[in-house]
Formats: structure tokens, C-alpha cells, sequence
């Protein structure tokens, strides 16, 4: 069969099948949308599978069928999840995955470990300006020093704390 005769038939079912199967699948769903994105995969389904010949009724619909069973399947697993979200906030749970919270307290040791190794006056400065959002002139005036040199202290531990952070990757 040529390309053409393939466009045609798949034309020919398009027409003989998408009313059948709107009606089908607007008895089952609420959403005319969503309805028409089914009655589409449906489609999908049959020319990725077509061998050329005209499927028969049972076909058609057990393939619609298949798609409302595994639209239901899509939303127990959702309406599973998004209760065990909200159970697991009301319990206050973090939902984030093991590992990544591991990763994160792996690099927030890391954090602790770097600043701690700071100058105590350039641990002090880092921290007042980055973690306490303090001006750099307000820092200056209570360690009577300028501005630039506070500033010259806060490069000088996000020199070192990148370097250690990168160390601990």
C-alpha cells in the first residue's frame, strides 16, 4: 500500500470511528477535552499499529477501553501520592527523597566545616554580612575598619569556601 492509499484509509477511519468513539468516551469521562485527547490516542494507537487492514469493532473499542482502565490506573496512583503528601505534611515529613536529603546534610557539614576554619575575625565578617545580611558599612563601623576592607574579608572567605566546598564534592 503507498503512502497516499495509507493517508486515505487512515482518513476513512478517522471518519468512520471518531463519532463512535466521542460518544463512547464522553459517557465515561466528564471532560469534552479530555474526551477528545483519548478519542486521539486511540488513533495514535491504531496507525502505529496498522498493518494496512481496517480494524474491527471489538478493536477499536477494546483499545478505548484500555485507555479509560489505564487513565483510572493514572489516577489512583495520583490520588494514592497526593494523599501520602498531604499525610506526610500534616505530620510534618519532609517529601523529599532520602538521598537528597542525605546530599544536603553532607554539604551543609561541609558548609560548617569550611567557616569554621575561617580567621575568626573573617568568620565573623562572613557571617554578618552573608548570613545576617549586615552592610559592609555597618560591619566596618563596629570593627573600626572601612567598608573595602570588609569587603576584602568577604572575598576573602568566599575564596576559601569555595575551595573547600569544591574540595567536598
Amino acid at each position: 500500500m503507498d503512502a497516499v492509499e495509507d493517508i486515505d484509509c487512515q482518513v476513512d477511519l478517522y471518519r468512520r470511528w471518531r463519532s463512535p468513539l466521542m460518544a463512547f468516551f464522553r459517557r465515561r469521562v466528564d471532560n469534552q477535552a479530555e474526551a477528545e485527547d483519548l478519542t486521539q490516542e486511540v488513533f495514535v494507537r491504531i496507525f502505529r499499529s496498522s498493518d494496512g487492514t481496517v480494524p474491527a469493532d471489538v478493536y477499536v473499542f477494546q483499545i478505548a477501553a484500555n485507555l479509560l482502565t489505564d487513565r483510572s490506573r493514572r489516577a489512583r496512583v495520583r490520588n494514592r501520592f497526593r494523599d501520602q503528601i498531604l499525610l506526610d505534611l500534616d505530620r510534618e515529613v519532609e517529601p523529599i527523597d532520602p538521598h537528597r536529603i542525605a546530599a544536603s546534610r553532607e554539604r551543609m557539614r561541609a558548609f560548617t566545616s569550611a567557616v569554621s576554619e575561617l580567621p575568626d575575625r573573617t568568620r565573623t565578617i562572613f557571617i554578618l554580612y552573608k548570613l545576617e545580611n549586615m552592610s559592609q558599612e555597618t560591619i566596618g563601623r563596629t570593627y573600626g575598619i572601612s567598608a573595602s576592607a570588609v569587603k576584602q574579608h568577604v572575598a576573602k572567605a568566599m575564596a576559601v569556601m569555595i575551595s573547600k566546598m569544591r574540595d567536598a564534592s
